[in-house]
């Protein structure tokens, strides 16, 4: 039985800088997701704010939206089987230090803040997130 799902993925500044979004992209295409829509953005620090609501109350919260906001990203929503899991596993962990061998954070990450890419945590983040960013 297929459990077909969306979620996010951000390519983010530090890897767009690197001009690794083509190499993430076909990573993902490698593991079965397709990308059903993908842009490439500028957002503003107030934007990033807005997205990362949820971490308001963190240590990290103002790096993280200065981060965000420092340079372009790529946004993609991606579809897969239980593609929320899935992109987490080919993420990796948090800290590329961290990751496992082969995830993208371990191949691209740099440090635990600038880590390449971001995917949603939950179906009901992947929804919230996609919306963010593809208003339909």
């Amino acid at each position: 039985m297929s459990n077909i799902q969306h979620t996010l993925s951000i390519i983010k500044p530090d890897a767009v800088e690197r001009n690794l979004q083509d190499q993430i992209k076909n990573e993902f295409k490698n593991h079965g997701f397709q990308i059903l829509e993908e842009k490439k953005i500028h957002i503003s620090k107030e934007e990033a704010e807005r997205f990362y609501k949820i971490h308001e109350s963190k240590p990290f919260y103002n790096d993280l939206c200065a981060y965000l906001s420092s340079g372009p990203i790529v946004v993609m929503k991606l579809q897969k089987d239980n593609a929320v899991i899935e992109n987490r596993k080919l993420m990796g962990a948090t800290n590329p230090k961290d990751a496992e061998e082969g995830t993208l954070r371990k191949k691209y990450g740099i440090s635990i803040d600038k880590n390449s890419v971001h995917g949603s945590d939950s179906v009901e983040n992947a929804k919230i997130e996609l919306e963010f960013f593809f208003k339909n």
